[in-house]
């Protein structure tokens, strides 16, 4: 039987920051590397011929998707892996990459993608997780589109993706750190190509969002709200549903701005959509909590701690299906001055992330309060 083999494909620019990591992160696991560089001025090429990759030129056109294509005209294996330079698998689980090569009857599959957000170092509680397609068969038509934030067109390609395998692998994207998106002026760069995007006749809902989430980042929460409501409008004009993490935008801004009333109750036409997407749980928590809906706010926040949060089909943010709803649950029994039932709630949310500084300070305070009424307690007695 012929060896099958696996290709890594890589576009990048000015990337010798990461690119050492990245690679090293998999070389032992795939048969080829394809860089395809955009310009670099920068030791990035030279790295990556250090580290055995073929190093491919590809002048800048303003077009990720075309670039990344020209990675798989280069790539000669049977299935695809496809990183971002700023990215690293998991040391521990690289080598089940190449169990896709195994899988008969099945033309793409799912890794573990974690995107790390906030400060640097990367903190183990700030992270989204996502089960996503970064591996694929070649030679079958699957190539990417879009200028920027490219997807596969699984949908032109792919009749049926509901029985996609996950292999499980945990992939660590840092690109959205602070400090990396500051020093490449991620901001200007990706609004300035998706506003150039959505001039066409014919708009792909998926530049509004992510025109959203660039606003999101910057913490412009009310044009983030503008642009995903565009996004869910235009999803529906073509007679899609629009996707769940959409709703999670829409939501989230809203909390973030105070707009309770808003939200309430249209966020239960979402949950009707996407009934096991445990953001869109915490979200009506939250915005039930603010409504003074002490009863259905615990409600809420005890369906997210019984959902929980490895549902990968959906972006979920950590913490919403474990540690959060504790805190909030301590939030809620504050104001039924239930103060017991609050610092267990508190303590639980510790238990799960030590250092949330919410629950660490609402269980110090309660605390505080506990042992100076145990002394007044004592101080009246005969």
């Amino acid at each position: 039987m012929e060896r099958k083999t696996l290709s890594l494909c890589i576009i990048v620019k000015n990337e010798e920051q990461w690119i050492r990591r990245c690679l090293s992160s998999v070389k032992e696991f795939v048969d080829e590397m394809i860089i395809v560089d955009t310009g670099s001025t920068d030791r990035t090429p030279d790295i990556a011929r250090s580290l055995g990759a073929g190093v491919y030129s590809f002048p800048w056109n303003g077009n990720f998707a075309e670039a990344r294509n020209y990675g798989i005209i280069k790539a000669s294996g049977d299935w695809i892996l496809w990183l971002d330079a700023d990215e690293e698998v998991d040391a521990a689980q690289a080598h089940h990459l190449r169990e896709v090569l195994d899988l008969e009857h099945v033309n793409i599959a799912c890794i573990e993608l974690i995107n790390f957000y906030g400060h640097s170092p990367p903190h183990p509680d700030r992270l989204y997780r996502l089960a996503h397609h970064r591996l694929f068969r070649n030679r079958i038509g699957l190539q990417f589109k879009g200028a920027i934030h490219e997807q596969l067109n699984v949908d032109d390609v792919l009749e049926d993706l509901t029985d996609t395998p996950n292999l499980g692998v945990k992939v660590y994207h840092y690109g959205y750190l602070e400090h990396v998106t500051r020093s490449k002026s991620k901001f200007q760069r990706n609004l300035s190509m998706l506003l150039k995007a959505s001039e066409g006749k014919d708009p792909d809902p998926w530049v509004e969002y992510h025109i959203a989430s660039e606003y999101y980042r910057i913490n412009d929460y009310p044009l983030t709200f503008e642009h995903v409501n565009r996004s869910i409008v235009q999803f529906l004009q073509k007679r899609i549903t629009p996707p769940s993490m959409l709703y999670k935008l829409k939501y989230a801004s809203l909390i973030l701005t105070g707009s309770y009333d808003g939200a309430w109750p249209a966020i239960e036409k979402a949950i009707a959509l996407y009934p096991d997407y445990v953001d869109l749980h915490f979200y009506k928590g939250v915005i039930l909590l603010n409504k003074d809906r002490i009863k259905e706010a615990i409600g809420a926040f005890e369906h997210c701690l019984a959902l929980g949060e490895d549902n990968l089909n959906y972006l979920t943010l950590k913490g919403l299906g474990s540690f959060q709803p504790y805190y909030y649950l301590g939030q809620c029994y504050e104001k039924q001055k239930k103060w017991n039932d609050a610092k267990d709630s508190y303590a639980a949310a510790l238990k799960l992330s030590p250092d949330h500084p919410e629950a660490s300070w609402a269980y110090r305070r309660l605390s505080r309060l506990e042992e100076d009424s145990v002394k007044e307690e004592e101080r009246s007695q005969p």
